[in-house]
């Protein structure tokens, strides 16, 4: 089996069938470890088991560079599946380094919750009534009433999922931004967003909770029934993604705003 630099990798493979095989056949070859004495992974699966892998980092509380191979269906930010040369691609990657958004919840009831996102924040109606969400930025109300299926805060790694199809802009990796997108708004009219430096706080307060009830999403993880959200970027959290240089993360997101 080859080894790769002298540093001990853990494999990772979603169930997907296709992530499956491919990691039989890296088994075969390479040498790995298991997560806790890993200094570098390597992620097979799509975008949603990349985040996966990012979120368990961050609840282990040791985060190492992830080298993500797509077996999935998108992959924006996995490199090309290929068993070969993996020791060379590896010491070619470039390194990103990517930050996440730390959410803090107040449910209804007062209870407080805290997670990560990688992607974004998003505050989602529950019902068929429109959410009606005061917005402030670091203690100053910025939008006293927005009506809206709901609202977002994209980190620019996830600035291109579902932040742009809710036709939000596309931020450069290295921009310093997050985008506040608000999904379906109704009032104010027309109001589209804004672009706010991430070392600002972003404040969510729903108006009706009770009536109107709201909930907060970080990445997957959903908190029913919130009061208020606090949204900021955490960079004690900083995540390294690795790439090859032919598909770096920063050119995708660059090239995304010539696709139609």
């Amino acid at each position: 089996m080859a080894e790769i630099e002298h540093r001990p990798m853990a494999l990772l493979a979603s169930p997907a069938e296709a992530a499956q095989a491919a990691e039989t056949m890296l088994r075969r070859r390479y040498t790995f470890v298991a997560m806790e004495e890993a200094e570098l992974i390597v992620a097979l699966g799509g975008d949603g088991f990349m985040l996966q892998t990012l979120h368990e980092m961050l609840a282990r509380g040791r985060v190492c560079p992830v080298f993500g191979m797509n077996r999935g269906t998108v992959g924006f930010l996995m490199n090309e599946w290929r068993i070969e040369a993996l020791d060379e691609r590896l010491e070619r990657a470039r390194a990103f380094s990517v930050a996440p958004l730390e959410m803090k919840a107040t449910a209804v009831s007062g209870e407080v919750f805290r997670y990560n996102a990688i992607n974004e924040v998003s505050l989602l109606r529950e019902t068929r009534q429109t959410a009606w969400i005061e917005v402030s930025v670091n203690g100053r109300v910025v939008l006293p009433e927005l009506i809206c299926d709901g609202v977002l805060v994209a980190t620019p790694a996830g600035s291109t999922a579902y932040n742009l199809s809710a036709q939000g802009p596309i931020l450069p990796l290295s921009s310093r931004l997050v985008a506040l997108t608000p999904i379906s708004p109704f009032r104010p009219r027309r109001w589209r967003g804004a672009l706010i430096p991430d070392e600002l706080r972003i404040s969510f307060r729903v108006l009706d909770p009770v009536k109107r009830p709201v909930s907060a999403v970080a990445d997957q993880i959903e908190v029913r029934d919130v009061a208020t959200v606090e949204v900021c970027v955490d960079r004690h959290e900083a995540l390294t993604l690795l790439f090859d240089p032919e598909h770096a993360l920063d050119e995708r997101i660059a090239m995304e705003q010539f696709q139609v």
